[in-house]
């Protein structure tokens, strides 16, 4: 009998062991199923980004423009843009108002 008793704890012992490192949480976080919303990259000027809307949507012909993210640098600030409702991607580069270029991001052969 007491043979079964230490097998019964050890048996026990070994459960409880497994099951400590079991938990359950609630977040209020969303799961990662889904994808997490980010603010955009904007750390260029308001007027550059304006300028190179200006002159994205007068390259494109399109005033559907969006500007996605500005990343600011010394020499140009690289601004992200989107037009029409495809989003078509386009860059600008800008400095204190002045564009400098304005490119399409897309693949021009797949369109």
């Amino acid at each position: 009998m007491s043979h079964r008793l230490v097998q019964f704890g050890f048996a026990a012992s070994v459960c409880v062991l497994a099951l400590t490192g079991c938990s359950e949480t609630t977040t209020d976080s969303p799961s990662a199923s889904q994808p997490v919303q980010q603010a955009p990259l904007r750390t260029g000027d308001a007027r550059d980004e304006q300028a190179c809307e200006l002159a994205v949507t007068q390259q494109t012909n399109n005033p559907d423009v969006i500007t996605v993210s500005s990343e600011f640098s010394e020499a140009n600030t690289l601004v992200i843009l989107n037009v029409g409702p495809q989003g078509a991607k386009w860059r600008c580069l800008v400095s204190n108002g002045a564009v400098a270029e304005v490119m399409s991001l897309n693949d021009e052969g797949a369109l």
